[in-house]
């Protein structure tokens, strides 16, 4: 792979790993204890009673619940963004995990952190 397309893809991952983290941000706290783990924020109940606050504290656990999936589904990115930035680094960029063969250029233009050839 020319060096010239290797950083323009390092220079994607990056940015990318830097819009995830922000999207993150947004609803769930980064994780000191493990790497790579964020936590969605659970809504915090104020005590308050009647009705509307019931209702209120649903919605919450409601958007609480929907949201999670979706952490997960960011943290899978960021840690496979991670893996071939890391591959980068040690010359390992851009080959399958599974049958060791060269990923195609054009998949890796499309989906830059792929650890697998279309054929695995």
């Amino acid at each position: 792979m020319n060096q010239k397309l290797l950083q323009e893809l390092k220079k994607k991952m990056e940015e990318e790993k830097k819009t995830i983290e922000e999207e993150l941000k947004k609803f769930a706290k980064k994780d000191e204890g493990l790497k790579g783990d964020w936590d969605t924020r659970f809504p915090r109940w104020n005590g308050d009673s009647g009705s509307s606050a019931l209702e209120r504290a649903a919605d919450e656990v409601e958007e609480y619940s929907t949201l999670l999936p979706i952490e997960h589904s960011l943290e899978l990115k960021l840690k496979n963004i991670g893996l071939a930035l890391e591959k980068i680094k040690k010359g390992g960029y851009g080959i399958c995990e599974k049958c060791g063969k060269k990923i195609d250029e054009k998949r890796l233009k499309v989906h830059p952190e792929a650890r697998f050839c279309l054929k695995c």
